[in-house]
């Protein structure tokens, strides 16, 4: 038992998923209810430490009636990075390392320890912190799943079920009017919301960022539909997948501290198809309705569950670590090797054999 402990501090970094209020909410009430702890929520990302925003104290009454709200009521950002941050110095932008602002606003906030909720990147922000002293503990959170240590990550479930859903409503369009319907959903270098939600929701054709798929290989998966008498296909496309000798699409170029933002590769595929087959072909991008609602109840379990366990684990004096899941368990982890390999979609892993099985096409 850590005795030391007053005071903690709580943020969420990257993008938000549904979850991120269910854990603030478990972390504030089981610091308070089990050990009498302070909690400050600091807002806005990291950039809430670099520009000396004033935390909100948070109690059990403004966590409240928030179990269920998608967002977070702290806000976030995905550009605060104290170790590369983005400055306009006489017109110019200029990254400049900012970490040395961020440790004396921890210790002026009195924070015994920060709870850092985020994915790969808050992850390791929050690993450099701790090398620097800070007193950290992890909370995994990406839509994309793609989170090393951690079986999955709260607001993986709901985006699939959101994904699951506009597949589901694709597909009687698709029948009705004999077209190729492609849905495309986010998945930068990770594919596991295509593949999980082509698999439910009896996609044709998913295609993913780990396996480059080529458009002829595409084509023909429609024409064998074709000529089985089956009119219309679906395809799930990750908004990272790649053609065969191509690259990633981009609608905007990224720099040091982030990433390019990616978009309109299902756009591409369609423009491809139409030249090739006599369907009409048509794109839904999902795009953030996949970060937003509510979360769905396996995601608000989840995100409970780890928000007490990383209050747990700081009152062990587990700093340097995530709290993860594993075989159903919550269980810590450290936090380098959250980041030291990303998880990724195995092309020959279980998931992808059992797909091919069922005949659907990985563009391949």
């Amino acid at each position: 038992m850590q005795e030391s402990i007053r005071r903690i501090g709580i943020l969420t970094g990257g993008g938000d998923a549904p979850g991120l209020n269910a854990v603030i909410r478990a972390v504030v009430k089981t610091a308070i209810n089990e050990h009498g702890w302070e909690v400050l929520g600091i807002e806005d990302g990291y950039e809430g430490l670099l520009f000396h925003r004033e935390p909100r104290r948070l109690t059990t009454d403004d966590v409240r009636g928030i179990l269920h709200q998608g967002g977070t009521i702290l806000g976030t950002s995905n550009r605060g990075n104290p170790f590369a941050y983005e400055v306009m110095i006489d017109g110019k932008e200029e990254i400049r390392n900012l970490s040395q602002d961020a440790m004396p606003r921890i210790r002026e906030l009195g924070l015994d320890c920060l709870v850092v909720v985020g994915g790969d990147g808050s992850m390791k922000i929050a690993l450099e912190l701790s090398k620097l002293g800070a007193r950290v503990v992890g909370v995994p959170k990406t839509i994309d799943n793609d989170l090393n240590a951690t079986d999955m990550t709260f607001g993986f479930d709901t985006a699939l079920h959101t994904a699951t859903d506009a597949l589901d409503k694709l597909h009687s369009t698709a029948e009705s009017h004999h077209r190729v319907m492609i849905l495309e959903v986010m998945g930068r270098d990770a594919g596991w919301i295509a593949l999980e939600c082509g698999l439910a929701g009896g996609a044709d054709v998913i295609l993913i960022p780990e396996i480059p798929f080529s458009p002829e290989s595409v084509l023909e998966s429609i024409r064998a539909r074709d000529r089985a008498g089956r009119r219309f296909s679906l395809i799930v496309i990750s908004e990272g997948a790649r053609p065969v000798h191509g690259s990633q699409v981009y609608q905007e170029a990224g720099g040091e501290d982030r990433l390019p933002r990616l978009g309109g590769i299902g756009n591409q595929l369609a423009e491809m198809l139409r030249s090739m087959c006599q369907h009409e072909v048509r794109v839904t991008v999902l795009g953030h309705v996949q970060r937003g609602g509510s979360p769905s109840p396996f995601d608000r379990i989840l995100a409970t569950r780890l928000g007490a366990a990383a209050v747990r684990l700081i009152a062990e004096g587990g700093f340097g670590k995530m709290v993860a899941l594993r075989n159903t368990q919550i269980v810590p982890v450290d936090l380098i090797d959250t980041i030291d390999v990303p998880k990724r979609v195995q092309p020959d892993g279980e998931l992808a054999r059992t797909a091919r099985g069922l005949g659907l096409s990985f563009g391949e």
